[in-house]
């Protein structure tokens, strides 16, 4: 028996009479969903519901359409009906279908057992903390342990941690929709089709779900609270501008050269019985300057530590790979990236950022980019780094008049021409 991304039986086993869809059974469901999860209301609802004999369960497309199996609706009890609801909600709402996208274009990662992969990822990102507190959790439901897997983790993360293989046999025929995965599939009614949201649209939807998780803190898991968090800071332009930076790095000569045996060597072809190693490239390593000098609020410093979040999905999500310099006057601890709200930013004082380079450039192994993100009110280093370097600043109005007393015709140097700048938003 089959089971779809909640865990739930297919109906691999139903009759063959043509049955209508239950509405009532599946609103009903629905309106169970909203009452357990007040705070996903809005999505809920503005799913549109599609009935379908193409699948066997329940499933999402990017455009908010929820596709639905009349045999599995007669079948499945209205809680534990609730609980696919909110599992396929949830795939829109963290933008699995977008990240998907992202990370197979970063990766190289073609093909349907790779979208197949995302999927079991994504609901592993899910269904570790979506179920309880009056939501049911269907019998065998696809959760990280079953793989022996941490939880907690986010899909880019878990991707890195399994491959296909006879533990997931099982999970073969799982699909979830392009909502999960970002591949179109031929049942579902596409861009043109109709009851589709916009892109306007979408996104209202995710921002009146945020604002529901903030407007009660504590009765949502703690997965959510971040998720609500970073929906109220839109993708910025310069993240788009990071990546190419980063992906720039990575094709640079000598830059994460590695070897394996994952994928032997085309020349083992001409030696038969001896498997050749292949070259393959890790993602670059980022440090990342914030500037604490006292010129820059609260607020951007808690929107540099969502920057952060975002520079470790830029790199596949390997947290290794990414440490935070904060630095004002001076340079300070480096901390490696293990969660972005655990990192202190200590910091007031005066800014000279050369000091946050200098000891960034110190590191071994040394960085292959540096991201800088600051109010721009510092002086520069003198010579091009060794590396990329990416400047995110913070908006200023223009400011007339001395920033330095002790000399009225200061004003605060530019960054760089070697340095690729955007504007924070």
């Amino acid at each position: 028996m089959t089971r779809d991304g909640a865990g739930l039986p297919d109906a691999a086993a139903a009759p063959d009479t043509p049955r209508a869809l239950d509405l009532d059974k599946l609103f009903a469901a629905r309106l169970h969903a909203a009452k357990v999860r007040p705070y996903l209301a809005t999505a809920l609802f503005a799913l549109h519901t599609v009935e379908s004999r193409s699948i066997p369960t329940m499933a999402v497309d990017r455009h908010w359409r929820c596709y639905v199996s009349p045999y599995f609706v007669e079948r499945t009890p209205v809680e534990e009906l609730a609980g696919v609801w909110v599992h396929e909600v949830s795939h829109l709402l963290r933008d699995h279908h977008g990240r998907s996208d992202r990370v197979a274009r970063e990766r190289g990662l073609t093909g349907p057992g790779e979208r197949l992969r995302m999927n079991i990822a994504a609901d592993f990102e899910i269904n570790d903390d979506v179920f309880g507190d009056g939501l049911v959790a269907p019998e065998g439901a696809v959760r990280p342990t079953s793989l022996g897997l941490p939880e907690g983790q986010l899909m880019e993360d878990y991707l890195r941690l399994f491959s296909l293989g006879p533990l997931t046999r099982d999970l073969a025929w799982l699909d979830c929709g392009s909502g999960a995965d970002g591949l179109e599939r031929e049942w579902e009614l596409g861009p043109d089709g109709a009851h589709g949201l916009s892109a306007q649209e979408r996104d209202a939807v995710r921002f009146r779900v945020a604002q529901g998780i903030n407007g009660r803190p504590g009765s949502a898991p703690r997965a959510w609270q971040r998720w609500a968090e970073e929906a109220f800071h839109p993708p910025q332009a310069w993240r788009e501008l990071l990546g190419a930076a980063v992906r720039t790095a990575a094709a640079g000569s000598g830059v994460g050269e590695d070897y394996t045996y994952g994928r032997p060597s085309r020349r083992s072809a001409g030696l038969p019985g001896v498997v050749l190693p292949s070259l393959r490239r890790r993602p670059p390593r980022v440090a990342v300057v914030i500037d604490t000098s006292g010129s820059v609020s609260d607020a951007e410093l808690g929107s540099a530590l969502l920057e952060v979040t975002a520079i470790s999905r830029a790199v596949g999500g390997r947290r290794d790979l990414v440490t935070v310099l904060p630095c004002d006057a001076a340079a300070r601890v480096a901390h490696p990236l293990c969660r972005a709200e655990g990192i202190p930013l200590v910091g007031g004082g005066g800014t000279d950022l050369r000091t946050g380079f200098a000891r960034a450039l110190r590191a071994r192994p040394r960085p292959d980019v540096i991201v800088v993100l600051t109010d721009g009110q510092t002086p520069w280093p003198d010579s091009r780094p060794p590396c990329r370097t990416v400047v995110g600043l913070f908006p200023r109005q223009p400011v007339t008049g001395s920033h330095d007393e002790d000399d009225p015709d200061y004003e605060p140097d530019t960054p760089p021409d070697w340095a690729r700048v955007v504007t924070i938003g």
